[in-house]
């Protein structure tokens, strides 16, 4: 590299959570300063940034990654936590339809995907506090048992481990009667999200990746055959880009922002269980997330608390109204808990997309990105970010596991769309009571 000695990043940017409180500490990274060459550059350090960069650099490609606060600032070190091998909407049927034999490619990746995060986190010994018991997807009515049902048919059918459990399993499993059965997908379960993506930071860099934090990218281009990927202190130039932003990507390509809408989403946690309680909440220790569109979700950590969230109706940033909803929910549920105090509230952003299915873009030559995880970006970013470390040293897209969804199209009024999708959750809580 030339130029000036690369500096100290900043000091922790990651907004106070009980993720930020309690996970290990970010391996020691700097700003960019100066111009460096790499086989390929990453733009942005959360799951799929650090998996492509991990995966990349285990193949042998030299690997720069570029991120604008540190590793898991956004929604990588936001989430609840839950690894599940199923998107939120889309079943493998629905992918086929879109995207024919490159849908059944995506649906055995995304099956697969808990499996391999688990997989990482044990061969880079990752600190995440990882518990694999499980996700459970409960059907909030006896109606919505034909999800499960449905769920169950086309996912076995890919290869994935998963089985319907009755109402008395379910209680079992939850310590809840509130739910009529479900789909039990035993791969899944939960981690400390920080932690995981701190910690495939830190294997990116043992397998010989530079990780460069408070380094917001201002400009892509052309270099002949090569990109230049500009940031303030300087610049990577690279043969390859992965851009892996997710919904935190302002100005880096337009029209891939503008093609996904930004949802805010709010976690939060309980202070700890009495044991007594503990031992009658969520006894297997499962990962849970339900068949509500207006999603109930919950998991235990390993200090005994339970963490939870949701999304409200409006963009406000004021946590009142989501603690009374999520103490509600606890209630509801769990009644057996007793109502809870929020002891850490925290929210981010997440990337949906109209149709609920994630895109995958070689939007130049050289240039990749993936967007539009709709909520399910732990593990699915884990595995999209296996697949772009092999776009990046040339597997062309039709022998990829990822779908080629040409180029990003720009949601129109978009801005109109941003500003009025919480309204949407309106018309999910009006479904959610009615078969």
């Amino acid at each position: 590299m030339s130029g000036s000695s690369p500096t100290p990043a900043s000091p922790s940017s990651t907004p106070p959570s009980l993720w930020a409180a309690t996970a290990p500490s970010a391996p020691p990274t700097r700003t960019l300063a100066g111009e460096t060459r790499a086989d390929l550059a990453v733009i942005g350090a959360g799951v799929t940034g650090l998996s492509t960069a991990l995966h990349a650099a285990e193949a042998g490609l030299t690997v720069t990654v570029v991120e604008a606060e540190e590793a898991g600032f956004g929604g990588s070190g936001r989430n609840n936590g839950q690894v599940i091998p199923t998107l939120a909407k889309p079943d493998p049927s629905d992918l086929v339809a879109k995207w024919g034999e490159a849908g059944e490619r995506l649906a055995r990746m995304v099956g697969e995907s808990a499996a391999l995060v688990f997989d990482l986190i044990d061969r880079h010994a990752i600190a995440c506090e990882a518990v694999q018991h499980g996700w459970l997807q409960p059907a909030h009515r006896p109606s919505r048992l034909t999800v499960s049902q449905k769920r169950h048919r086309e996912w076995t059918a890919r290869g994935l481990d998963c089985r319907l459990v009755d109402r008395a399993e379910t209680a079992a499993l939850t310590g809840s009667d509130y739910w009529a059965g479900g789909l039990l997908c035993p791969t899944g379960g939960h981690v400390t999200p920080l932690a995981l993506t701190r910690g495939l930071a830190r294997a990116a860099q043992k397998a010989g990746a530079t990780v460069y934090t408070a380094s917001p990218v201002t400009g892509i281009d052309r270099r002949g055959s090569d990109w230049r990927v500009a940031t303030p202190g300087g610049a990577v130039t690279a043969r390859a880009v992965v851009i892996a932003t997710s919904a935190y990507g302002q100005g880096v390509w337009p029209t891939l922002e503008r093609s996904i809408v930004p949802v805010r989403n709010f976690q939060m946690s309980t202070q700890p269980l009495p044991p007594e309680v503990l031992a009658k909440v969520i006894p297997a220790d499962v990962a849970i997330s339900d068949t509500h569109g207006d999603l109930y979700f919950f998991r235990k950590t390993a200090d005994g608390r339970l963490v939870s969230g949701c999304t409200l109706t409006s963009r406000t940033s004021d946590p009142t109204e989501a603690k009374a909803r999520v103490i509600a929910r606890i209630l509801e549920v769990f009644p057996q808990a007793g109502r809870q105090t929020i002891d850490y509230c925290w929210h981010g952003q997440l990337d949906f997309t109209p149709d609920f299915h994630p895109r995958f873009y070689s939007l130049e030559p050289g240039i990749f990105a993936a967007i539009g995880y709709n909520g399910r970006g732990l593990a699915l970013g884990v595995a999209v970010g296996r697949e772009l470390a092999r776009a990046a040293a040339g597997t062309p897209f039709s022998q990829l596991a990822l779908p080629d969804g040409g180029k990003p199209r720009p949601l129109p009024f978009h801005g109109l769309i941003t500003g009025v999708a919480p309204l949407m959750m309106h018309w999910w809580r009006h479904k959610d009571g009615r078969d």
